[in-house]
């Protein structure tokens, strides 16, 4: 992945030599455009993830990319969301969508440096990937997802998470999330 400005270094063009040339192999299916001052090489692109952390910075993998990457909703995920302190962005290229939302600079927290298939990617904790999705649902941004999978969260961890939010209405959710995840599940 690479910028207009990365090319012109690496090649030592001028900025017009590396804008026509890109522009050529954009049309040439040589490179593929995400979004204006970001290409990648059409046959070696890297992973979705790789390529959310670096379209918009900073930001990490969480919600419910996050909450499948992690088995906690059972459903597949077919665009990127990420978080970020900067504005709510979307990105929407031939390779997928790239989702921001917004999310205070206090809580832009609770991320890691992960190894996916050989590449490092910035992705939420479980805890904080639910905490930050929690939030979004609270504001009625987003709906609840009723098949939560919730036997490998951190209950402790995740209430720490939402602490730092400081919504009494997040902290009443998760309880009434846990108290439903109790219950028997009918079976039909």
């Amino acid at each position: 992945m690479f910028s207009p400005r990365e090319f012109q270094d690496i090649f030592g063009v001028s900025k017009n030599t590396a804008s026509v040339f890109l522009t050529n192999n954009v049309k040439n299916d040589v490179f593929i455009k995400l979004r204006n001052g970001f290409y990648i090489l059409k046959d070696d692109q890297p992973s979705l993830y790789k390529i959310a952390n670096r379209l918009y910075r900073p930001s990490y993998i969480s919600l419910e990319s996050a909450l499948s990457f992690y088995n906690i909703i059972p459903e597949t995920v077919y665009s990127i969301t990420s978080v970020s302190p900067k504005a709510t962005r979307e990105f929407e290229s031939e390779i997928g969508i790239f989702s921001y939302k917004k999310i205070k600079k206090q809580v832009f927290t609770g991320y890691e440096l992960k190894d996916f298939h050989g590449e490092k990617i910035f992705i939420a904790e479980a805890e904080k990937a639910l905490s930050d999705y929690l939030y979004f649902v609270d504001l009625n941004l987003i709906s609840l997802n009723d098949r939560l999978n919730l036997k490998n969260i951190n209950k402790k961890k995740l209430i720490s998470y939402i602490s730092i939010y400081k919504r009494k209405s997040l902290k009443d959710l998760i309880d009434k999330i846990y108290v439903e995840y109790k219950k028997p599940r009918k079976i039909y």
